[in-house]
């Protein structure tokens, strides 16, 4: 099969000949219909994260199961389904507990005594977030997929995969914000877009976004923002407060930086809640004011949206096709695989919210 290949920090990826294995008992081999460019990807492109090389990148993906493994009972091959990096065992504390994003049970992958699921020229190629999308297969533990309905379109519900599950889940699992209340979001990408539909979904009263790219904060509007502010142009912190008198209950960061993190904190007004949605680089410290702290505000992180994918994923589906999910204005561009490096400089510009590779 083809897949796009990263094989050193800062090169472009390659699209080469990759070998699949067989789907082995609690294993589904699915064939790729759709897999959207994430900034995630983007992140261990540049070394921000470090990633065992060479490895086939993607993660937000959708597809039809073509192999099931002895075991698997939930899918069958002609299956449509959407994957999730999330994948869960069942059985561990987090998945016990309520928070299957949090799983990190090494069961679900191949051991390494095992014949590796990709590979080429007898070398092991590495699977990303146990997915591995950007390629025309990917082979998965059953438990990294949610079977949809079949009138949903697989490129929209690849979003659903990585940048909607974070952003609206963030909103309605992470926070819990309230109906009525104000909201600030921090970074007008693929998920920042996602966090202020679902901000307007959770019925908050004021949606204020932030950015410094003047057509994604219009793409924001379209999303439910009631107010935006261009942090080019003005001091984002002080417009926030100025524009809601004193600050926003929630505040949500949804780049992953230093700076932008620390603006999510100082935004909120006494017993604000700041969620950090973005990737900020290893290594990278958060400074706060200490006295903050004496007025309640809170500052926490979301993993995936704290999602429970296999339940959160179908009702996304049916707030799109009901028109509450605003997926078609989030597909800025339609690709295929060998265009992907294009698509990782249009998201440094700023010029898309996601593209996505047609496979």
């Amino acid at each position: 099969m083809k897949a796009a290949v990263f094989r050193e920090v800062g090169k472009p990826l390659e699209v080469e000949e990759v070998e699949i294995s067989k789907p082995g008992p609690r294993e589904v081999l699915i064939r790729t219909a759709a897999a959207g460019v994430c900034h995630s990807d983007l992140h261990f492109v540049e070394g921000l994260y470090p990633a065992a090389t060479p490895v086939v990148l993607g993660h937000e993906s959708a597809g039809i199961v073509e192999e099931v493994g002895a075991n698997v009972t939930y899918v069958k091959p002609g299956d449509h389904v959407i994957t999730c990096l999330s994948v869960f065992c069942g059985h561990c504390e987090m998945c016990l507990t309520g928070h299957l994003s949090l799983c990190d049970n090494p069961e679900t992958r191949r051991g390494h005594e095992e014949e590796p699921r990709l590979a080429k020229e007898s070398q092991t190629v590495h699977q990303f977030a146990d997915l591995s999308s950007f390629a025309e297969q990917m082979l998965v533990h059953e438990h990294a997929i949610v079977k949809i309905r079949e009138d949903m379109p697989l490129d929209r519900a690849a979003l659903i995969g990585c940048g909607v599950t974070t952003g609206v889940g963030s909103v309605f699992h992470t926070a819990a914000v309230q109906p009525g209340s104000t909201v600030a979001v921090i970074g007008c990408g693929g998920v920042g877009l996602s966090c202020i539909n679902g901000a307007e979904l959770a019925g908050a009263g004021r949606i204020i976004a932030v950015d410094t790219v003047e057509n994604k904060l219009d793409m924001a509007k379209t999303f439910g923002a009631t107010d935006v502010v261009n942090a080019s142009d003005v001091n984002a912190v002080g417009e926030v407060r100025e524009l809601t008198g004193g600050g926003v209950q929630y505040s949500f960061e949804a780049i992953g930086l230093k700076q932008t993190a620390e603006q999510a904190f100082s935004m909120l007004r006494p017993g604000g809640t700041a969620t950090i949605i973005g990737m900020i680089p290893i290594g990278v410290k958060i400074e706060l004011t200490g006295a903050a702290f004496l007025q309640e505000k809170k500052i926490q992180g979301s993993m995936m949206g704290s999602n429970r994918f296999r339940v959160d994923m179908p009702r996304f589906i049916d707030f799109y096709l009901a028109g509450k999910l605003h997926l078609d204005e989030m597909v800025s561009k339609r690709i295929e695989l060998s265009r992907v490096n294009e698509a990782f400089a249009d998201m440094k510009s700023g010029s898309v919210a996601r593209s996505v590779i047609i496979f």
